[in-house]
């Protein structure tokens, strides 16, 4: 058993892989040959092919259990040809994919292989598609879970015509019981017994022939690319109550489980499309654009006053020049010289020089009294 770690893990490997890893109305053309077969899937020429049609070819009679009842579906709409088609590209890893009852396979893979052993040539073409050899035919299908499509999805399927297998270009409903690998890819279609390959997405115009379904879009047809990597468990939808189930690769049902660490969204939610999914759909109305805000006026450049050579009047909306503290003296502008010298020194060598002026109003000595005598004031020449 799987630790929850382990499972988180691979959800998100699986999602981080790309949910919608495009959605395009066109992607590549030109016609793919596979091995072993005759003709080629012609891209632009693509057969819608319903539930329980057999389609052109079939390898066997189907090996379909029961008949799985398709998803709810919009009211149908005439197609004219007109309408955009659109292929959303999504990996076959992501959860929700496909759908299922719990414990009950949607395709008896037992009897698939005895009837594929019944036939030798039909063998022999079916394995050259699959790219495994005849003898191993059995074990490859018990490597694949059976499982439902919860969308329609485009496939490159394969008939059998004159011993070999045909490759064409289909449609299969949603509901279609398949076949998928470890990598979520479906390989069978139950219904016929025909192998299952990557589809050819065309360029240009496509016609789509045979039967349409209520509820066929051709602005909602999935094109199931192969997972990043294999893994053990396919995380798929019960049909019956809408809950999650774990099924184990390569098993019929019988190890089904709630999974330990279940995906962060609802079955029910429709992640298999963009929203709008249809160019018929109304878009959101685009927001009206906000009148621009008002632009801040820009602050005027303001001279310093005290500046030499400044304006003798300030521009509009320049601060007055600030008044000095009364309680301090405004600093003297004498460009870093004083303009009275206190004192003249001779300098020498060595020597320090001595005041020969002392200043007015420091006390030099006192008098007999202790006050202190005025050595600015000089003694009468005594003479």
């Amino acid at each position: 058993m799987r630790s929850p770690r382990r499972f988180r893990h691979a959800v998100l490997a699986a999602l981080s892989a790309g949910v919608l890893l495009a959605a395009t109305g066109c992607d590549s053309a030109g016609d793919r040959t596979t091995k072993g077969t005759t003709g080629t899937a012609e891209a632009k020429d693509v057969l819608l092919q319903p539930l329980a049609e057999p389609g052109p070819g079939p390898f066997t009679r189907s090996t379909v259990r029961a008949a799985p009842s398709p998803p709810p579906t919009r009211s149908p709409e005439e197609d004219d040809g007109s309408a955009t088609r659109t292929v959303h590209r999504v990996s076959g890893a992501v959860p929700g994919l496909y759908g299922g009852v719990r414990s009950e396979a949607a395709c008896d893979v037992g009897q698939q292989a005895r009837l594929l052993a019944d036939d030798r040539d039909k063998a022999r073409a079916f394995a050259e598609t699959a790219g495994v050899e005849a003898v191993q035919i059995p074990g490859y299908l018990r490597s694949l879970t059976p499982v439902v499509l919860r969308a329609d999805a485009q496939v490159t399927n394969h008939g059998y015509s004159a011993g070999s297998a045909t490759a064409f270009q289909a449609v299969l409903q949603a509901g279609t019981a398949v076949l998928v690998d470890s990598r979520g890819l479906p390989r069978v279609r139950c219904a016929c017994g025909n192998p299952l390959g990557e589809p050819v997405i065309a360029k240009g115009q496509v016609t789509h022939r045979g039967e349409r379904w209520p509820g066929y879009d051709p602005a909602r047809i999935l094109a199931i690319e192969p997972g990043v990597q294999p893994v053990t468990g396919l995380v798929i939808v019960n049909t019956a109550d809408n809950t999650w189930i774990e099924r184990t690769v390569g098993d019929d049902g019988g190890r089904d489980r709630t999974p330990d660490d279940p995906p962060p969204f609802e079955p029910s939610d429709d992640l298999l499309f963009p929203s709008p999914a249809r160019p018929s759909e109304p878009e959101a109305p685009e927001a009206t654009p906000s009148a621009p805000a008002p632009a801040e006026p820009e602050e005027p450049q303001c001279p310093d006053p005290s500046a030499p050579g400044g304006p003798a009047e300030l521009p509009p909306g320049c601060p007055p020049p600030m008044e000095p503290d009364p309680g301090t003296e405004a600093p003297d502008d004498f460009d870093g010289l004083p303009t009275d010298e206190p004192w003249e020194l001779e300098e020498e060598p060595g020597a320090v020089p001595e005041p020969t002026q002392v200043f007015p109003g420091e006390p030099d000595d006192f008098d007999e009294f202790g006050e202190p005598v005025d050595a600015g004031v000089p003694e009468p020449f005594a003479g």
